[in-house]
């Protein structure tokens, strides 16, 4: 399936923030507290192409605020709920409360294959050490060096077209914890450079941007990982944020999954309120 013909192929380097953009990723905003909805071609952390290259560098330059922490990370392509304290407390009490898996999140994403139920993967991961890229994690065997405890669960909210459109229930937060144990139980995300069909495609990427083969092998320009909420009431704050479907994949899903983007809304806007019941805070 190749990716649609009115989206630009992305370079090896993503285009640089706007200050209008920066301002419109704004969800909520106190004196303790900045949510944005990230989207997915912008990293978090400053990078060597200057301060509007990357989220937090975006934040600072556009929006003031040279003070912030950031509560979690989210890969590049992932797109969604991002959370930055803007006081040194506040960012140590939340980073405490992700520590202690004190934190409610909820994904969605759309799989390859069909899942015909819930499946929960607990499975360790760990550094894979026969990839060429030394961020990539698999599956492991318990107490092997490095080894991590990694529970997931993907309940398939629609099955399209060969896909599933599924929520995602983190039970531990682990680097690239989505994408391995998806690509562990045969069902990759969508996309996917690094635990696709083919991992090279991630460093060639990197080198060279998009290319003929990353057409010819995946069918989206990135992968198809979206943070819908994150819940902050069990670490004693009020409030539960939201970032609705993006854009992008909506795009993909009404047109290859005949998935309407407000039907897709839909089903993920209910398994958030399963998961992660009550008032979310606009």
């Amino acid at each position: 399936m190749p990716i649609e013909a009115d989206i630009p192929w992305p370079g090896a380097t993503a285009p640089l923030a706007t200050l209008a953009q920066v301002r419109s990723w704004v969800r909520f905003e106190d004196e303790f507290l900045l949510v944005l909805d990230k989207p997915g071609w912008l990293v978090v952390h400053p990078s060597k192409h200057g301060p509007w290259s990357s989220l937090a560098g975006a934040v600072r330059e556009g929006l003031g605020l040279q003070t912030i922490r950031l509560v979690y990370r989210l890969d590049r392509e992932t797109s969604g709920v991002i959370i930055l304290a803007k006081d040194e407390g506040t960012g140590r009490r939340l980073q405490k409360a992700v520590a202690r898996r004190q934190l409610g999140k909820a994904y969605v994403t759309i799989l390859e294959g069909e899942l015909a139920g819930p499946v929960r993967v607990d499975q360790p991961l760990g550094p894979d050490p026969a990839a060429e890229v030394t961020v990539k994690q698999r599956v492991v065997g318990a107490g092997s060096a490095g080894a991590q405890e990694a529970v997931t669960i993907f309940h398939p909210l629609a099955v399209c077209a060969g896909c599933t459109f599924a929520g995602v229930e983190l039970v531990t937060g682990r680097k690239h914890q989505i994408r391995a144990h998806a690509e562990a139980i045969g069902h990759r995300v969508l996309g996917d450079k690094l635990y696709g069909p083919d991992p090279r495609l991630y460093l060639e990427f990197a080198r060279q941007g998009w290319t003929p083969r990353h057409a010819a092998l995946l069918p989206l320009t990135r992968q198809a990982l979206h943070c819908a909420a994150i819940d902050l009431r069990p670490a004693g704050l009020p409030y539960r944020f939201a970032a609705p479907w993006p854009a992008d994949l909506a795009l993909y899903a009404e047109r290859h999954l005949h998935l309407p983007a407000a039907g897709a809304q839909s089903l993920t806007d209910a398994f958030v309120a399963k998961l992660l019941p009550g008032q979310e805070k606009t």
